[in-house]
């Protein structure tokens, strides 16, 4: 099969392993780009998660919070250039957006973009938008929303970087102070800065955790330093390897940012014992502007093209 430096360029993006890997990868595994990601994994020329890579989007994340704490949303609009998305109109717009999807009953966007624009119920979210097209001159698009309900406990948010990075948090309390209010933004914080996946190891999935260990398994067999170690050896490094990825990605087995002698856990503990009340994370969604939206760059792909003597 013909490799492609667009087909490079992407698995480039996807893993941050270097040009020639990536061909390499792409030719073992026939274009596969899927399979070209494990391939390099196996060889350790890959991060376990993949990555945003050459980010297209511009625009903004905005979050909603009702008055009583119970209802949160986040949403991401995009525009074409910083240039708008830092214009004072489309941010009002946005919030507009946000505080919307915090009320829809809709479970996508396209079912969203149906319903009544609530600020003037005779467009529809789909026609407003339209309209906000022709006002400011670019393309935009509403890419995507979340809302989370809180039952025992409330709701916080915390936009970073003009609307980079949006967090929502649910904070599972029968308290609602200061305290666990300070708590539920540090939270917010701690998110945003080590983008966890999941709360604890509780919520990874099993087939997750199957395939970390064949991957990890593949780096280590293919360690020439490992070649005369005892099975049990090599199972040993592995599970060590695993508690440590799993640690990563694990909001409560992180190290919390604020003070780096405790993990999240044991922040929450602290937490907990001021406030006179258990206090934990129920569930979040962290947002990142464009994030797994690929940028165009005639540039970058002549580099590669080049690189490859293509």
């Amino acid at each position: 099969m013909n490799i492609t430096a667009g087909m490079v360029k992407e698995l480039r993006e996807l893993t941050g392993a270097g040009m020639m890997d990536c061909k390499k990868a792409l030719a073992a595994t026939e274009g596969d780009m899927d399979k070209a990601v494990e391939f390099l994994r196996e060889k350790g020329l890959a991060a376990a998660e993949k990555k945003a890579g050459r980010i297209a989007a511009e625009g903004i994340v905005d979050a909603y919070i009702s008055e009583d704490g119970k209802i949160a949303s986040i949403v991401e609009v995009n525009s074409e250039t910083d240039f708008v998305a830092k214009n004072e109109k489309f941010r009002e717009y946005v919030a507009a957006v946000a505080a919307q999807t915090a009320k829809t009953k809709a479970a996508n966007v396209d079912e969203f973009l149906a319903e009544p624009w609530a600020l003037d119920t005779s467009l529809s979210v789909q026609e407003e938008l339209s309209s906000m097209i022709a006002v400011i001159g670019e393309n935009m698009n509403i890419r995507r929303f979340e809302k989370i309900e809180a039952g025992n406990g409330f709701v916080t948010s915390y936009i970073h970087g003009g609307g980079r990075i949006g967090i929502i948090v649910e904070v599972e309390t029968s308290v609602n102070n200061d305290v666990t209010k300070e708590a539920a933004k540090n939270i917010a914080m701690q998110i945003a800065a080590m983008s966890p996946k999941y709360v604890s190891e509780a919520e990874v999935p099993a087939d997750y955790l199957t395939h970390e260990r064949e991957i990890l398994l593949a780096q280590i067999k293919n360690d020439p330093s490992n070649s005369k170690k005892p099975e049990n050896i090599l199972v040993k490094m592995l599970e060590g390897r695993l508690k440590k990825e799993l640690k990563e990605i694990c909001l409560v087995d992180q190290v919390y940012v604020k003070d780096g002698d405790l993990s999240v856990r044991q922040y929450l503990a602290n937490v907990s014992k001021e406030a006179g009340a258990p206090v934990s994370v129920k569930r979040f969604v962290r947002y990142e502007t464009g994030e797994g939206l690929e940028k165009k760059s005639e540039d970058f792909a002549e580099e590669v093209a080049k690189q490859m003597g293509n």
